[in-house]
C-alpha cells in the first residue's frame, strides 16, 4: 500500500508539471492551483500539496499566488538530456533489455532525492509513472542508493537528518540514517548495491555509480526485476550492469 501511495504521488505530480509546461510551451493561459485540479479532476487540498512540492523541487515555479511556469530544475534537467552520456545512457539501456530482459534506469541526485533521466524501452505502461523526471528516495532504492556509494556514514547522516521516513517506501525500506549506513555497508563489502524490495512490493533492483573523470559520482544505472529475475549472486546479471556503468563513466 505505501508503494501504491508514492507511486500516485509521483503519477500525479508529473501530470501537473506535463500540463503547465505544454500549456507554457504553446502559450495557453497559465494556470494556478483551483484550475489545475479542475483541468485534473483532482482533489484541490492535493494539486496544492504536489505543486508546493514540485516548487521546492524547483520543477515548478510561482510567483506570490499567481499562475504555475515551470522552474530551473525543469531546464536543467531538459538540458542534461542533450549530452553526450545521457544520449549513450539510451544505447546502454537498451543493451541490457537484449542482454538480460530486465528494465533499466540511469538516475541523478538532487540531494535526497534521486531524478529518472533515463529509463528503458521495456520499463512502465502508458500512462506509467516512470517518466523522465520521475522523483524517487535516495535511502530506499537501488538507483538511489548507488549515488550514495562515495558518502561517509557523516555524510549520509547529514543528508537524511530531516527526512521523514514514515510512510515512504517498501516492506524492506530503512527508517533511519543508521539502517542506510547499514545497507551502504553491506552493499560496498559485495561491490554493488542490492535493493530487495525497498521502494515497490515484489521489486528487486540492482545498481552500479557512473562516475565522471575526476571519480566522484555523476549517476547511476540499474536493472529491476522479480526474486526470481533478480539474484544478488548472477554473475550474468553483474557482469553486463558493471560494464554499462563502465562504458558510461567513459563517456562523461
Amino acid at each position: 500500500m505505501e508503494g501504491s501511495s508514492e507511486s500516485a504521488s509521483l503519477t500525479q505530480g508529473l501530470q501537473i508539471v506535463r500540463l503547465v509546461a505544454d500549456r507554457e510551451k504553446w502559450g495557453r493561459r497559465l494556470l494556478g492551483v483551483s484550475q489545475l485540479a479542475a483541468e485534473l479532476g483532482m482533489e484541490q487540498s492535493r494539486v496544492s500539496r504536489l505543486t508546493r512540492e514540485l516548487c521546492d523541487l524547483g520543477l515548478l515555479e510561482r510567483i506570490e499566488k499567481g499562475p504555475f511556469r515551470v522552474g530551473s530544475r525543469f531546464f536543467t534537467l531538459a538540458s542534461s538530456l542533450n549530452t553526450g552520456w545521457v544520449r549513450e545512457a539510451r544505447t546502454e539501456l537498451e543493451i541490457l533489455v537484449a542482454e538480460l530482459g530486465l528494465r533499466s534506469r540511469v538516475f541523478v541526485r538532487d540531494g535526497f532525492r534521486a531524478i529518472l533521466l533515463r529509463s528503458s524501452t521495456n520499463d512502465g505502461l502508458p500512462g506509467s509513472f516512470v517518466k523522465p523526471g520521475m522523483v524517487t528516495p535516495v535511502w530506499c532504492t537501488g538507483s538511489g542508493r548507488a549515488l550514495l556509494w562515495d558518502h561517509s556514514p557523516e555524510a549520509i547522516e547529514a543528508l537524511l537528518r530531516d527526512v521523514n521516513f514514515v510512510g515512504v517506501g517498501g516492506p524492506s525500506a530503512a527508517h533511519s540514517p543508521a539502517e542506510v549506513i547499514d545497507l551502504m555497508d553491506r552493499d560496498r563489502s559485495r561491490g554493488f548495491v542490492l535493493a530487495a524490495e525497498e521502494f515497490e512490493h515484489g521489486v528487486h533492483e540492482l545498481a552500479a555509480p557512473i562516475r565522471n573523470p575526476e571519480g566522484g559520482i555523476a549517476a547511476s544505472v540499474s536493472v529491476l526485476g522479480d526474486t526470481a529475475e533478480i539474484q544478488p549472486g548472477n554473475k550474468r546479471i553483474l557482469k553486463a550492469l558493471t560494464a554499462a556503468a563502465d562504458r558510461l563513466s567513459s563517456c562523461v
